[in-house]
């Protein structure tokens, strides 16, 4: 049971779970961790690298023409990084969804949501 939890946590951090061959200990260091909040994420990439953008949208206001996104982080990943991210995201969501339902993500006008 240990093992199997070791093991999933490892595959959710990307790490490759120790095996009969593979004797690395990987020991993550949260001492320097900070948390943030982004309700807006970007992607920009080139060969060599991918860049999200995180950030926050505070326009309230669905009548509004314009809108001011704060970006607050900014995270360059190398094509493999964000490979194996994107990877582990898609896993997350799937298994999110199985437990609550699926996440609809299509855009809406701001007339197909009644304000109550």
């Amino acid at each position: 049971m240990a093992k199997e939890k070791e093991r999933e946590d490892s595959e959710m951090m990307g790490t490759p779970a120790p095996g009969p061959g593979n004797q690395l200990k990987i020991r993550w260091d949260s001492s320097s961790m900070r948390s943030v909040y982004a309700n807006v994420c970007n992607v920009a990439g080139t060969r060599e690298e991918i860049v999200l953008f995180f950030g926050m949208n505070q326009a309230w206001d669905a009548s509004q023409k314009e809108m001011t996104v704060q970006v607050s982080d900014r995270m360059v990943l190398s094509p493999f990084v964000a490979k194996r991210l994107s990877i582990l995201l898609q896993n997350v969501i799937k298994n999110y969804e199985t437990k609550f339902g699926t996440l609809d993500v299509e855009p809406r006008r701001p007339t197909d949501t009644p304000i109550s």
